[in-house]
């Protein structure tokens, strides 16, 4: 479900008056991850290192308060539900845009995540979960890359988590994540949590 906010009980008030008319609201953090887990647990289960990549991103973000609110069309609105947004290279050579449900049961986010990123490639047809706080994300996987920083358009304030090729190390396995968020969603230190959290949930996975 999604609700408008009153910003006059939102403790985001502040930074809805800071930052909602600023040209360029979007900001930007870089950190580079331990996946060694993540490689062992896919390679051991069977599930794509995206699939697995994706739901850590999710429960991360499903523990911090901040990820359930969003600026859109100059209001601040409340979700209860969070889905995870993926690009899909289509049948016909291009691509398109796919929302998956997140769920804390890994195999039910597997099952959405392989059914719906099907459908998306064999139709060439994006899907939207319009009642959800979508975090988008953008995996090149063809080099490695140190930092993405994505394109800003007010159409567009979501959240968004992307990544390159992950690297073999002699003893680790490393991968340079972007994550950039509106500066009216949360604060750098509520960004700095979540990938601290994103390294613990890979860790624990």
């Amino acid at each position: 479900m999604k609700r408008e906010i009153n910003l006059q009980e939102s403790n985001r008030a502040e930074a809805f008056r800071l930052w909602m008319s600023s040209p360029m609201p979007m900001v930007t953090l870089v950190k580079t991850l331990d996946v060694s887990r993540l490689v062992k647990v896919g390679k051991k289960s069977g599930l794509k290192f995206t699939t697995l990549m994706c739901w850590c991103i999710g429960k991360a973000a499903s523990q911090i308060e901040e990820f359930y609110t969003l600026p859109e069309n100059g209001k601040l609105f409340q979700y209860d539900r969070l889905a995870i947004n993926v690009i899909v290279n289509n049948k016909d050579g291009g691509i398109n845009s796919c929302d998956i449900p997140f769920s804390d049961d890994i195999q039910q986010f597997n099952r959405d995540y392989l059914e719906l990123t099907k459908q998306a490639a064999n139709e060439c047809k994006s899907s939207f979960l319009d009642d959800y706080m979508v975090i988008g994300t953008s995996a090149i996987i063809q080099t490695e890359l140190d930092c993405m920083v994505n394109q800003y358009t007010d159409q567009f304030c979501n959240p968004m988590v992307m990544w390159g090729k992950y690297r073999k190390g002699l003893f680790k396995t490393t991968l340079p994540v972007s994550f950039q968020f509106h500066h009216v969603q949360m604060d750098g230190g509520h960004a700095a949590r979540f990938l601290q959290r994103l390294q613990n949930e890979i860790n624990n996975l």
